[in-house]
């Protein structure tokens, strides 16, 4: 599939030659992550048919879209594909003006979303008034637990905004109720959890057997969502299939219509 989009990318740029002489940018994610190496791969595609094309990392979806919407006029962005509903139910009109001004371009793929929970936490509406770790600012995992929040009207007692390890590790420890984290599995993060199973980790299967993975499947979700569940065959400390739901990667751009057929010509 992947290859088959860099073909089709590549004809569009080609179709594209000859307008902006600005390189057109965008805005992807961490270097070590997937969204920065799908830039790079378009990159070299782009250069093929002439169309230069600028890799910038970020701090993820929502950095991408401030900076898509900012001066520096990125252009595109790769972003999760709840950023629209996230945007739409934000009170602030200039967060549903930016929604009105973004288009999707291309969709990528699917990311499940990985709600590890302490074990008196049996549902996502028990996470009301708990403290949650949700992932560092401007990335999708906030993103996502922020629109979950809002759609399912859970008000945490504190979201700590934590790196995704140091999250999870906080659930393990008692010191957190749960962690969210966004991610195509099988996750290494979790996978490397199934170490603590071993004969020599024996004083840490404690903590594990405490945890787990709560379902997402109430009807509300899905009809944002795609549906999606989480196995004993993702990560081998999980006894029994979990509903959860999945985000979809997508490139976006900015729409330039009111700024001359140049620059849209060149998207």
């Amino acid at each position: 599939m992947k290859y088959a989009f860099i073909i089709a990318l590549a004809i569009i740029f080609s179709s594209c030659t000859g307008y902006a002489a600005e390189p057109l940018v965008i805005v992807t994610g961490p270097k070590t992550g997937t969204y920065y190496a799908f830039g790079r791969d378009m990159a070299d595609v782009a250069a093929k048919a002439g169309v230069e094309l600028e890799i910038k990392s970020s701090e993820g979806s929502i950095d991408n879209i401030k900076r898509i919407n900012s001066s520096e006029k990125s252009g595109l962005g790769i972003v999760q594909s709840d950023v629209l509903g996230f945007l739409s139910r934000s009170k602030n009109p200039e967060s549903i003006k930016i929604a009105s001004r973004l288009r999707m371009v291309f969709p990528f793929y699917n990311e499940e979303v990985h709600v590890l929970a302490r074990k008196s936490i049996k549902q996502f509406s028990d996470l009301e008034g708990k403290k949650i770790a949700i992932g560092e600012d401007g990335s999708g995992n906030m993103l996502t637990s922020v629109n979950l929040f809002a759609m399912m009207n859970i008000i945490p007692k504190e979201a700590l905004k934590v790196p995704p390890a140091q999250g999870i590790v906080a659930v393990l420890k008692g010191e957190a109720d749960a962690a969210v984290f966004v991610g195509g599995k099988p996750v290494r993060l979790f996978k490397n959890l199934e170490d603590l199973t071993l004969p020599e980790n024996r004083k840490y299967a404690a903590m594990l057997a405490n945890v787990h993975f709560i379902p997402l499947d109430n009807p509300k979700m899905l009809e944002e969502y795609k549906p999606a569940e989480i196995t004993p065959a993702d990560y081998r400390f999980v006894s029994e299939n979990v509903a959860t739901i999945s985000v979809q990667a997508v490139m976006v751009d900015f729409d330039f219509s009111g700024n001359g057929k140049e620059r849209c010509s060149q998207l």
